[in-house]
């Protein structure tokens, strides 16, 4: 990935926190390869881009102008790009450059928080990345917020997480990533192996409701999936194979569902021959019940004993196999 090209900044301007200027911003960009059309400037929640703002591309340059609360990541798209090129926007003016053929941004200028989100972009999702260096060394940005927010809370141990989040700077305290962050941390608390898995109810495939107080009695994997998740669908035939063997032994398999297209939904479950209980409000990341039980990333499950307590979680491949052996045999 190519490095952002900045103006000259001070070293000071790194440590930006989720306070912003009250004068506002003016994007000036630049869209190499497209001389006309539209291009959407889009703002970032839960894992998911909405469109906040469109302009005109005019002889391959376009203009936004705005105001920001407080420095977050945005996304810029155009009309023929799948998925945004990723941003800070704080109340600036910014110069870019943005390349259609890779989708990245590929020169900013007057813009210091991505400096430091750029240098980390590309390394953050690498195995071995050390988030709490991050943190550590830059307490007070909303860049380091983001990255453990979106990048950790389901990676890290609960006790490292917590320690990690500690190193924030009191001046992030409104930042919606920091306060999400700190919710998480709380619902985690709540979903720890030896708690009571919290209840819900959702409808199934013909639109009826079902609760998950309805499996009391028997031993139920609580599987998170979506059909457009290619891990989800290299594990399902493991998850099949699990059921086809302990089904007959007080077990079974309450499927969650994150799509939002039911027919999709319903196709992935007639493909991958899932023939147990699903259930889904096809609200995407939006539904409230990956949030109750602090799911962040799919594929995730918790396998629930008869009584209703949580006693093993993110079983996958052979941990599954072998868990339900050792409490089923």
């Amino acid at each position: 990935m190519k490095k952002f090209s900045l103006a000259a900044l001070l070293a000071s301007a790194l440590f930006v926190s989720c306070q912003s200027t009250p004068e506002g911003y003016k994007i000036e960009g630049e869209v190499e390869g497209v001389q006309e059309g539209k291009i959407y400037l889009k703002s970032f929640r839960n894992k998911m881009f909405f469109d906040v703002d469109t302009a005109e591309i005019v002889n391959g340059k376009f203009t936004f102008q705005g105001k920001v609360e407080q420095p977050l990541l945005y996304g810029l798209a155009t009309e023929d790009m799948s998925y945004p090129s990723q941003f800070f926007l704080d109340n600036q003016n910014i110069k870019l450059t943005l390349d259609t053929e890779d989708g990245e941004i590929e020169k900013i200028e007057n813009s210091p928080l991505n400096q430091l989100f750029l240098d980390n972009q590309e390394d953050v999702t690498e195995e071995g990345y050390d988030i709490d260096k991050l943190v550590s060394e830059n307490p007070a940005s909303p860049v380091a917020a983001f990255f453990l927010y979106r990048y950790f809370t389901y990676q890290l141990p609960l006790e490292q997480l917590k320690a990690t989040r500690a190193k924030l700077s009191p001046t992030l305290s409104s930042c919606p990533y920091v306060k999400d962050l700190d919710q998480i941390i709380l619902t985690l608390e709540s979903v720890q192996i030896g708690k009571p898995a919290p209840n819900f109810t959702l409808p199934d495939t013909a639109g009826v409701n079902v609760s998950l107080a309805d499996f009391k009695g028997k031993y139920v994997l609580l599987d998170f999936w979506a059909s457009w998740c290619p891990p989800c669908r290299k594990e399902n035939p493991n998850v099949v194979a699990a059921y086809q063997k302990y089904k007959d032994k007080n077990f079974t398999i309450l499927g969650v569902s994150l799509d939002k297209d039911k027919a999709r939904w319903m196709k992935g479950i007639q493909d991958d021959q899932l023939t147990w209980t699903h259930v889904s409000d096809l609200k995407y990341w939006d539904s409230e019940v990956p949030a109750l039980y602090a799911v962040r990333g799919i594929p995730a499950n918790f396998l629930i004993d008869p009584n209703g307590i949580i006693i093993a979680k993110d079983l996958r491949e052979d941990a599954l196999q072998e868990k339900l052996e050792e409490i089923l045999k």
